[in-house]
């Protein structure tokens, strides 16, 4: 339940509707008398209800969810519940939150409780204006779909009451339902998105038109962060529909009456640029330097025990992982839609960050934040690629310079060459076995580029980026010596989160290396985690159902052999188990088995098909996914050289939910993390040869 400063302040009356307004929660130091409520619920005239929803909708269903929340306190049958997007406004900012974001699989999470209590405390002055009317206790009342209902058959229905409930006191302690009260929570009711979907109403980004708009492209240096030296502006005016060719921050940008002619524009530019801060960044010597750096202790992440101390003390293991760049590449190419006028900005955006859209716009075009509105729409993927803003700023620019609304394309190529990338690393592992097969002691050593560092090392904390820690030291695994320390590679590539930020990478050499140290104890994979998991424990208890669901330890069929993994993302976890076959000296996975625990289950069938989109987003990285450089460029720019999974190599899923009583937690991230280790590890025990670097497909010799 939220505190009382952060929840209801006002109900008001809103045309023929009636809206419940939450109060946005303010920023450490702020002043209570510069906040304003903001109106999350509005009960209209017809008896249906509409949501704000604060959070992107990038496929993963939160258009969904975060009404099913209201419509189960406020009994409300979901097919009554319509939501809008939020613009941005700090206003509509998540309960101790100073920014509106969608990332880290925190939608439900933030929003949970705001929105429960939003339905809860409308559906408690709704039953109060009806017990009113009949002179009786509203205690002895209820409300079922929509209707008041009185004890001695009285009922009215929720469209009827609205002036009357919107006149009344706000209740400041109303109970939320018990689960064995839940009818909606925890079903799989169908998604709120799927008309406009499949009948094209919807709006993404690149759909969103405005009267007079034109479109535009801009050509970038190959060279991550190199500089314009000259352009055939020209050429490029010579083509048909190319209106306007101009100098942008980030290379030359070229203004057309529809995107084709932008892009053919872009091609005749002849363009030339100067080297910027990457000119000798490339793979080979980055690799090389990681490894260096790793021979060497680190910054500490965490330290219990003496680890080091403790290393020699027994069998001693040791192995280097190594983990590549990866782009975000999501089927909808960046792009906005800006239209700059001397005093108001206004954006349309496909964007995970609406609020630093706002400011990065207000930047640019040179006025206050508050001259600045930002629409979200519909993003058409995210996966952490648009919390970054640069596709905003790209936008805002153009508008600026060419002085009439644009809307401006990133091409495939932009796309996967100027990304903030999921960052490569290197990673040092070594542990102890003591005589009876337990781990004594366990060290890790990570070098990579930081996400926190931002490209500026004086940004981390005293040298480490505590990120580092997930995938790394955050496991159940009870060591008494264990010690995570941490490099980071100062290079000026970008990089940035990308679906379970750390723990995507991290996770294939640390539960690879449990791997290793179980069989190098001749024990069961299973049984040598299980052995390190506190009993009763939710990571022990997920372990348990993916191994009892795949039958581990049972047969498997003739040519194929089953690998696992116990993974964890911000109080979610999950425990997967996968089944693979090595046809023609190849790699297919086959089947895999998860049982994940996201705490209450709100939409069952949202967290399949978000655990199994991840599943098999860390299958395609697993398998085929980099990202390499060459003096600062990468050398992958379609799909034909960054390689993503292809449907016929989609293994079959069985995914068990926990029906947990926990507070809930994400389920978008945590999918990633346990495919490459899992994968790899059932490769070992079909081949005995163990795959210490990714892709798997280029390192299975």
């Amino acid at each position: 339940m939220l505190a009382r400063t952060d929840f209801l302040r006002i109900v008001a009356v809103a045309g023929a509707g009636w809206t419940l307004g939450l109060e946005a929660p303010r920023a450490a130091g702020a002043a209570t008398a510069g906040w304003s409520p903001v109106a999350w619920l509005r009960m209209e005239s017809d008896g249906s209800a509409t949501v704000m929803v604060n959070k992107a909708e990038m496929g993963q269903g939160v258009t969904t969810s975060l009404p099913m929340l209201v419509a189960e306190e406020l009994e409300l049958p979901l097919d009554r519940m319509r939501f809008v997007l939020a613009p941005a406004e700090t206003r509509y900012n998540p309960p101790g939150r100073d920014a509106m974001s969608t990332g880290g699989s925190q939608s439900i999470k933030q929003m949970a409780p705001v929105m429960r209590q939003a339905g809860a405390t409308a559906k408690a002055m709704l039953i109060s204006a009806a017990a009113n009317r009949w002179s009786i206790d509203p205690k002895t009342c209820r409300a079922r779909a929509g209707v008041v209902l009185g004890p001695s058959g009285q009922h009215a229905d929720y469209r009827d009451l609205i002036g009357a409930a919107s006149a009344l006191p706000i209740p400041t302690d109303v109970a939320l339902k018990t689960p064995d009260q839940f009818t909606l929570i925890g079903t799989r009711p169908r998604r709120l998105d799927v008309k406009p979907k499949t009948n094209g109403s919807a709006v993404f980004g690149l759909d969103f038109r405005v009267p007079g708009m034109k479109f535009a492209s801009i050509e970038k240096a190959p060279e991550i962060g190199g500089t314009v030296t000259s352009f055939d502006k020209a050429a490029a005016l010579r083509v048909p529909g190319v209106r306007a060719v101009f100098a942008v921050s980030s290379g030359i940008a070229v203004v057309a009456d529809n995107t084709w002619a932008a892009f053919a524009g872009r091609r005749v530019l002849n363009a030339t640029f100067g080297h910027g801060p990457n000119a000798n960044a490339s793979t080979p010597a980055m690799l090389a330097t990681m490894h260096d750096l790793v021979k060497t202790p680190g910054g500490v992440v965490k330290s219990t025990g003496d680890a080091r101390a403790a290393l020699g003390n027994g069998t001693v293991v040791r192995a280097t992982y190594d983990v590549p760049y990866l782009a975000h590449a999501p089927m909808e190419p960046m792009n906005a839609t800006a239209d700059v006028r001397a005093d108001r900005v206004t954006v349309w955006a496909p964007t995970q960050v609406p609020t630093a859209s706002r400011a990065i716009a207000a930047q640019i075009a040179g006025v206050p934040v508050d001259a600045v509105t930002v629409n979200s729409t519909l993003l058409g993927g995210g996966f952490g690629r648009r919390l970054a803003v640069d596709y905003v700023a790209d936008a805002v620019e153009v508008a600026k310079g060419a002085g009439v609304p644009v809307q401006t394309v990133w091409t495939r190529e932009d796309d996967i060459r100027h990304d903030p990338y999921r960052p490569g690393s290197v990673n040092a592992l070594a542990g102890t076995l003591n005589a009876d097969g337990t781990i004594a002691a366990y060290v890790h050593t990570v070098a990579l580029s930081s996400i926190a560092a931002r490209g500026d090392a004086a940004n981390l904390d005293h040298g480490v980026d505590p990120g580092v820690l997930r995938g790394t030291g955050d496991f159940a695994y009870t060591i008494p010596n264990l010690l995570v320390d941490f490099h980071h590679l100062d290079i000026k590539i970008p990089v940035g989160p990308w679906r379970a930020p750390y723990a995507n990478g991290n996770f294939f050499p640390t539960e690879s290396f449990i791997d290793e140290l179980a069989h190098a104890a001749g024990k069961d994979p299973v049984a040598f985690r299980l052995a390190m998991l506190p009993a009763g424990s939710r990571a022990r208890n997920v372990l348990e159902l993916a191994a009892k669901r795949a039958d581990w330890g049972g047969t498997v069929p003739p040519g194929r052999a089953r690998g696992v993994a116990l993974v964890v993302w911000d109080g979610t976890w999950m425990a997967l188990v996968a089944e693979v076959s090595a046809p023609n000296g190849g790699l297919q996975t086959h089947r895999m088995w998860v049982a994940v625990d996201c705490g209450m289950p709100v939409n069952r069938d949202g967290i399949e098909t978000q655990v199994t989109s991840a599943l098999l987003d860390g299958l395609s990285a697993a398998l085929s996914g980099k990202i390499t450089f060459t003096n600062g460029a990468a050398d992958q720019s379609n799909f034909d050289k960054y390689k993503i999974l292809r449907m016929r190599d989609a293994p079959a899923f069985d995914v068990t939910i926990v029906s947990s009583m926990a507070a809930p937690s994400g389920c978008g991230e945590i999918g990633t993390p346990p495919v490459a280790p899992a994968v790899a590890n059932a490769y070992f025990a079909l081949t005995g040869k163990r795959v210490r670097s990714l892709p798997l497909l280029e390192n299975l010799a």
